[in-house]
């Protein structure tokens, strides 16, 4: 084999080598993922092998059943893979909820190309009145898109119990009277469901990071189910220096030979 055949192997093998390491370094804090709110639920210390891990168990959601403005009975179960935008309001409002809803709204056509990685779901807090009549006529009234984007209703002890005790509405907004949930907030929740941030309606800032927010989080995989490739990559460099060997060790035998 040439010298120039072994230089060509060489700068093959440390091109990627050295890409690979330098997009691991440069890429370690490129993204800023949406932080994970309150505190988790628990946290799990194991011993294997020597070794002590630390497994946090953060608050997921849990599931609620309800119905929505087209009268068919919907479960957060349904919604797999998805991320959830979460408000409470309720049809009566002449305050802070037709704000609520144009906000929304505005969410809801920013991804009108890809509504399937994102459902809206706005909560009636006055469940007796907001039947699914009255919640269809408020939708229509804000031309919402019925399939991406739910208003509904049900039990009122359930969300009530819901949006206290699942969705920390009395911690995230200190303003909120236990028997009257009103709250300009809205609620991110990842594909675990997971509440990921909190933005107020009423400010356009933190609507435009609500809007970053959501296809930034469409980035995180969970971890506890890695791809194919999320498990190759780590062992790129291995493979390039098991490659470089191999070579050498071809190169060595066949001086060897020729001798």
């Amino acid at each position: 084999m040439s010298k120039k055949a072994i230089y060509a192997l060489m700068i093959a093998i440390l091109l990627p080598l050295t890409g690979y390491y330098l997009v691991k370094y440069y890429s370690t804090d490129a993204i800023h993922m949406p932080r994970k709110y309150f505190e988790p639920d628990s946290v799990i210390v194991s011993e294997k092998n020597g070794k002590t891990t630390t497994d946090t168990i953060w608050h997921k959601v849990r599931n609620i059943e309800f119905t929505n403005q087209l009268g068919k009975k919907l479960a957060l179960d349904s919604l797999h893979n998805k991320l959830i935008v979460i408000d409470f309001f309720f049809t009566r409002c002449n305050s802070m909820c037709p704000r609520l809803a144009k906000s929304m709204k505005r969410l809801q056509d920013s991804y009108v190309k890809n509504d399937s990685i994102v459902q809206f779901i706005s909560f009636s807090i006055d469940p007796a009145h907001d039947s699914v009549s009255n919640l269809r006529r408020f939708a229509d009234r804000f031309g919402v898109n019925h399939d991406s984007w739910w208003m509904v209703t049900g039990n009122k002890k359930d969300i009530y119990d819901f949006a206290f005790n699942e969705m920390k509405a009395s911690i995230a907004d200190t303003t909120i009277s236990p028997d009257f949930l009103h709250t300009d907030l809205f609620f991110l929740l990842d594909t675990n469901r997971i509440i990921r941030g909190l933005y107020h309606a009423d400010d356009s800032m933190a609507l435009k990071q609500l809007a970053r927010d959501i296809p930034t989080l469409m980035l995180e995989r969970d971890k506890t189910s890695p791809s194919i490739l999320r498990d190759f990559i780590p062992i790129l460099p291995i493979i390039f220096i098991a490659i470089g060997i191999t070579i050498l060790a071809t190169i060595l035998l066949s001086k060897k030979q020729k001798k």
